[in-house]
């Protein structure tokens, strides 16, 4: 397992390789995989593609303490498409919130990883999430509050591309540029697949770089994939003033696992164990 000291995140922009951002996020799907598939239950297909961004949050951008979770100078993660948490977990684990063998615990009554995030059970989670659109609202409302409040924070915010089809998603983006919020950095995980099917089918967001614009926003678009472009977004991201940068990631459902990759049945449905089997062993795991 690879580790580093508590102090390592106390800073952004840390000195931290492709390479091994790479080998993180490959254990953080495997983890996905086991917890989704030893409950039968879950959603691995958003949490794979989600993966590299979350990784790169937390290993090399936002400034967080695991020793002090709720830390006034922390920069604040939500991740608003709350469903695919078991990413989230995973990373929270392997940075130190909790020991990583508490992932057994996903979706089991007595444990404190639910099946959405819960701030009351997890340590390291901002606020529940789970309702489609109810998460960017907060996250604007952090970054305004942070603002009011002098503190030299961000607020960086997870949406997904179906959840994008909510209404109170452009609500909270129309608040977020007239209030000037250049705290915040909304990620958009656009892998173009929800439950129902391709987002442009079901729902069309599109254009949607164009759209974050037309509201005033920064809007950069890059390879959800590609942990160097995701480190340049996020560092461009820190440079922009008076507004809120949308960061575009395209992405791939399934990411990391050849017969999930681009299939919408793996939105909420886990692998079973003859998959799970297969999957770990493409991810490079001894099974």
């Amino acid at each position: 397992m690879i580790r580093f000291e508590p102090t390592f995140f106390l800073e952004r922009n840390r000195d931290i390789d492709e390479v091994t951002l790479r080998a993180i996020a490959r254990e953080v799907r495997k983890d996905i995989l086991k917890m989704t598939s030893a409950v039968n239950s879950g959603h691995p297909g958003g949490a794979m593609s989600a993966t590299d961004v979350i990784v790169t949050l937390y290993y090399y951008k936002m400034r967080h303490n695991p020793e002090n979770p709720k830390w006034e100078k922390r920069d604040r993660f939500v991740l608003s498409k709350g469903h695919v948490c078991p990413a989230l977990y995973s990373v929270l684990a392997r940075t130190g919130y909790f020991p990583v063998e508490k992932l057994n615990e996903f979706r089991k009554l007595d444990g404190n990883l639910q099946g959405h995030p819960d701030m009351n059970k997890t340590t390291g989670i901002e606020i529940n999430t789970g309702s489609l659109g109810l998460g960017i609202g907060a996250a604007v409302g952090m970054a305004l509050g942070l603002k009011l409040s002098k503190v030299d924070s961000k607020v960086y915010c997870m949406i997904g591309d179906g959840e994008a089809q909510e209404g109170s998603v452009w609500e909270a983006t129309m608040a977020a540029s007239h209030y000037n919020l250049d705290n915040l950095c909304v990620i958009l995980d656009n892998n173009n697949l929800q439950i129902d099917g391709p987002v442009d089918e079901v729902m069309s967001i599109y254009p949607a770089m164009e759209k974050w614009k037309a509201f005033g926003w920064h809007v950069i678009e890059i390879n959800g994939h590609d942990f160097e472009e995701i480190k340049r977004a996020l560092d461009e991201a820190d440079t922009v003033k008076y507004k809120p940068t949308m960061i575009v990631a395209k992405t791939v459902k399934g990411k990391g696992v050849s017969f999930m990759e681009n299939r919408a049945e793996w939105h909420g449905k886990a692998l079973p164990p003859d998959l799970l089997k297969e999957a770990l062993k493409e991810l490079g795991e001894i099974v």
